[in-house]
């Protein structure tokens, strides 16, 4: 490859333009040293792939200018049929434009292209999910071909010549396409439908971030070693609560513009300086926003009060300007923070050179971080459902997230992005996926053992997923979610050889879900709720469990402060919308059961108490969402099917428990790594601070 920053010293002695909403924080040229630590950084990345051979580039190059061709010659038959002209038939142009990942320059092997098909206004977009779809469907290459008109963001996804593409469709005001269209004119937004402005956004997007920073080179390299290092660190998913592709995008851009003549060693290195001591939430801004007065929903803290409550707001430089980051939350920025200043001490270590570039890029081992996990396992009897299945439950995490953080003794909950298949429970058939989220609990002084129930928590999340599966329609009477406490040396009878070591000696404790008899849990067993579908017949009637006599074990010795902290003057005070619990819960030895209950969905005015010390749910605003790629966008599930918010997480139609033994001495206290602090108070963010 060739080494991107070899002119440096040439192209960057003189800037021809102010790049940012503030001066550069440095405008000092690299010393020969950061061009040697830059080498480096390339080496270092190549053995992840994420760079494409030349010959798979041209092979992209090529079936893009295919897929161009055809959207021309699709377009002049469309114009034809409605009795055009015949001279404006041949110049009436169209175009297939890219964003994302691709259109930055900075996909990897095998990655898919997302792809945007301009057509005049006399194209309808029924015309592109009807003929333009006949027409992929003839070619050989194209394989996998499918449409998903229902979308938010309607789109076709196929595979051409082995090329996975996602297809968007808009219609702009204007009679012909031409070639030397530029997609950032804002007065291309007028007279647009929102499903058109929608589609347009991810490549206005992406275009603008291209036209914002000094050096197009060293922000691809840089971008490259900052989404590998988050995928690496699982922090890499915008739909579970941490940064999607087009946020880390920016967040280096933003970096660019504060060092504009910074090779790319520097700037990763400059990357984790800026934003490990960010001033959250404080917003990241490219440039400043701009007034196009067409009346679309912008981030603005002045005009929308829930935007004054985002937590980390990096907002897009193309109107309409949104939040790229509204899914981040309490605990996920918490673990993003920690990470950045784990980067921040590693890259000045490179600096230095006391350290390689590989280090950078080790793996935490997630499993081993926590002492203890909630496993969440989605299953379903066949394929095609499970797949559907799956993406509705991962879109809806992050509502758990929510509630867990708004539980009294909790003080971070931790999503692993990756997701593994579920364990076998029977000899039946059966597809499921399985995510693992861990917990750190408060610090409790003067406390052995403390119960901790979790049932409200989960319930209130599997009634929001099987609530919007009904009402989408995709519903089936097999499909299940099962919510487990596991500790941490019971995860390997769960996960497979490569995320977890197995330890032999503890191969005994067995993890078991929990069916509709009593389960009686020792210390170091697992409190697991199992919730059937909505559909199922109710087995119990009581919602309260049934409670087992209490093993007794020998005291615990004494212990300095423990794993868990319910008091409201402790460091950090309780979350934000919970109370100090009255009167303090039991301490003892834990010994519980919990009884699995069939849920049915909420019914209309009839909705159960919530627990005392529980929030209720926050309303959000119906407003436009970002996907991963920049582009406007609801959280998809499957094969791209809409799966907006659902407000209201209560209504609880069966109540099963979920209590945690949350054992505390010095030495799990010291097994639980990387418990971090969270903040307590919400702060409104000020409206366009700047760095």
């Amino acid at each position: 490859m060739q080494f991107p920053a070899a002119n440096q010293l040439q192209t960057s002695q003189h800037q021809p333009k102010h790049y940012g909403i503030t001066s550069p924080i440095s405008l000092a040229l690299p010393k020969e040293a950061d061009l040697v630590l830059t080498q480096k950084l390339c080496e270092a990345l190549k053995p992840y792939a994420v760079f494409e051979e030349e010959l798979e580039l041209q092979r992209r190059i090529l079936v893009l200018g295919k897929l161009n061709s055809l959207v021309k010659e699709w377009i002049r038959e469309i114009s034809e049929k409605k009795n055009l002209p015949a001279s404006l038939v041949e110049s009436v142009g169209g175009k297939i434009f890219t964003f994302g990942s691709y259109r930055l320059g900075v996909h990897t092997k095998g990655a898919d292209i997302d792809a945007l098909c301009v057509a005049p206004r006399h194209v309808e977009r029924s015309d592109f999910f009807t003929s333009f779809y006949e027409k992929l469907k003839d070619q050989e290459e194209v394989k996998d071909l499918r449409a998903v008109e229902e979308a938010f963001v309607p789109v076709i996804k196929l595979s051409f010549d082995g090329i996975e593409i996602d297809i968007l469709f808009a219609r702009l005001a204007l009679q012909t396409i031409p070639e030397s269209l530029d997609l950032r004119d804002d007065s291309l937004l007028k007279n647009l439908d929102i499903r058109c402005i929608r589609s347009l956004n991810g490549c206005r997007v992406t275009d603008e971030i291209l036209h914002l920073v000094p050096n197009i080179e060293n922000f691809r390299l840089t971008l490259r070693a900052i989404k590998l290092w988050a995928k690496r660190h699982n922090i890499y998913s915008n739909i579970l609560g941490f940064l999607g592709g087009v946020s880390w995008a920016m967040l280096v851009a933003r970096t660019c513009q504060l060092y504009p003549n910074a090779v790319a060693s520097t700037l990763v290195h400059k990357f984790f300086l800026v934003f490990s001591k960010w001033e959250w939430p404080n917003p990241v801004l490219l440039k400043q926003p701009e007034e196009c007065n067409l009346n679309l929903q912008v981030w603005d803290p002045r005009v929308t009060p829930s935007d004054r409550y985002h937590l980390m707001p990096i907002i897009t430089p193309a109107y309409p300007q949104q939040n790229s980051t509204y899914n981040v939350s309490v605990s996920t920025r918490t673990v993003m923070m920690d990470e950045f200043k784990w980067g921040l001490a590693i890259t000045e270590e490179i600096m230095l050179n006391k350290a390689d570039w590989s280090k950078l890029f080790e793996a935490p081992n997630f499993f081993q971080k926590y002492k203890h996990y909630i496993v969440l396992l989605a299953s379903a009897p066949t394929e095609k459902p499970h797949l559907e299945w799956v993406g509705l439950v991962e879109s809806k995490i992050r509502i758990l997230v929510g509630n867990l953080e708004k539980n009294e003794f909790i003080t971070l909950a931790h999503v692993n992005p990756q997701s593994f298949p579920g364990p076998k429970e029977s000899e039946k058939e059966e597809f499921s996926t399985m995510w693992v989220i861990g917990i750190v609990f408060k610090k409790m002084e003067g406390s052995e053992n403390l119960n901790v129930d979790l049932t409200y928590d989960i319930q209130s999340f599997t009634d929001t997923v099987y609530r919007q599966a009904i009402s989408s329609k995709m519903f089936e009477s097999d499909m299940k979610i099962t919510a487990m406490h596991v500790k941490r040396k019971q995860l390997h009878q769960l996960l497979p050889n490569l995320a977890v070591h197995k330890r032999r000696k503890h191969s005994s404790d067995g993890v078991r879900l929990v069916s509709d008899s009593s389960l009686d849990l020792s210390l170091d067993g697992d409190s697991s709720m199992s919730v059937p579908s909505p559909t199922a017949a109710p087995k119990t009637c009581p919602l309260v469990p049934a409670a087992s006599p209490p093993r007794h074990s020998p005291p615990a010795p004494p212990s300095g402060p423990s794993d868990t902290q319910a008091t409201a003057d402790a460091p950090g005070g309780p979350l934000e919308g919970t109370k100090p619990p009255t009167p303090r819960p039991t301490l003892s030895r834990p010994s519980f059961s919990g009884r699995a209950v069939s849920c049915s969905p909420p019914s209309n005015g009839n909705h159960p108490k919530k627990r005392p010390t529980s929030p209720p749910p926050e309303e959000n605003a119906k407003r436009p969402r970002l996907d991963e790629d920049g582009r406007l966008d609801a959280a998809t599930s499957g094969d791209g099917m809409a799966v907006g918010d659902v407000g209201d997480v209560g209504g609880v139609g069966g109540v099963a428990t979920a209590p945690v033994a949350v054992p505390s001495s010095d030495e799990e206290m010291r097994d639980s790594q990387g418990e971090a602090k969270v903040e307590t108070e919400t702060k409104v963010c000020p409206q366009f601070a700047t760095l």
